[in-house]
């Protein structure tokens, strides 16, 4: 059985049994306008139609070289969903570039808070996540204002890594945030299968069960 780590275990009173990721039907979870909203802007109007599935994804500070701005901003001209895979391809391809999310203690900690923000506060269903080594993703289906998960998942990690690394007051997250919302069952089980696959995609793991910051591995990993 998993502990929780020192940091966590300090400001909660839960045990490992309370973080189990908690995995809801699918059919109840979707919504079926065809519409999605992605911001990788800090004041951009977000739309969060109700009972829907979200997709979310934000990134360490500073994660995208200056000299691959203009490849983002050329795909952003063609659609939306060409610039979240630009973006994500520059990403995995640059894993290695900040090594913050690649600590063992600080990668732990991200995940404890997510499955935490489900088990423990009850803010979303969660389906499936991954703390990637510069970029994090969360598909989960939220009970409360999006900004809500968004800024306390940002703002109680950031603090807790910056302590673990001792860099406080050292930026972590970038500002923005990227959201899509499942439209319909195939789109759900797709980004499902996405998120369990990305540390494969990434050449970080030969199965999605064997890199320990996601979904697919705690889930076997609380259980014992």
């Amino acid at each position: 059985m998993l502990s929780l780590s020192p940091a966590l275990s300090a400001a909660t009173t839960h045990t490992a049994n309370s973080v189990l990721l908690r995995i809801d039907p699918p059919s109840r979870l979707i919504h079926p306008a065809p519409m999605y909203r992605r911001s990788y802007r800090r004041n951009l109007p977000h739309f969060h139609p109700p009972g829907a599935a979200l997709f979310l994804t934000w990134r360490l500070f500073g994660s995208i070289p200056k000299e691959r701005i203009a490849e983002i901003e050329l795909a952003r001209l063609i659609s939306e969903r060409e610039e979240f895979r630009t973006v994500e391809s520059i990403l995995d391809s640059d894993s290695h570039a900040d090594a913050r999310l690649r600590d063992p203690s600080v990668a732990r900690m991200i995940c404890e808070c997510i499955e935490m923000g489900a088990s423990s506060f009850q803010r979303y269903a969660l389906h499936e996540y991954v703390v990637m080594p510069n970029h994090v993703h969360l598909f989960a289906t939220p009970f409360v204002d999006v900004p809500v998960i968004t800024r306390s998942l940002k703002g109680v990690t950031a603090n807790f890594a910056n302590k673990i690394l001792g860099t406080t007051g050292k930026p972590v997250w970038q500002d923005e945030c990227f959201d899509r919302w499942s439209r319909d069952e195939n789109e759900f089980q797709k980004t499902r299968a996405y998120i369990v696959r990305n540390p494969v995609k990434a050449g970080l793991a030969a199965r999605p069960e064997d890199y320990p910051w996601s979904s697919a591995s705690r889930r076997i990993a609380l259980s014992k």
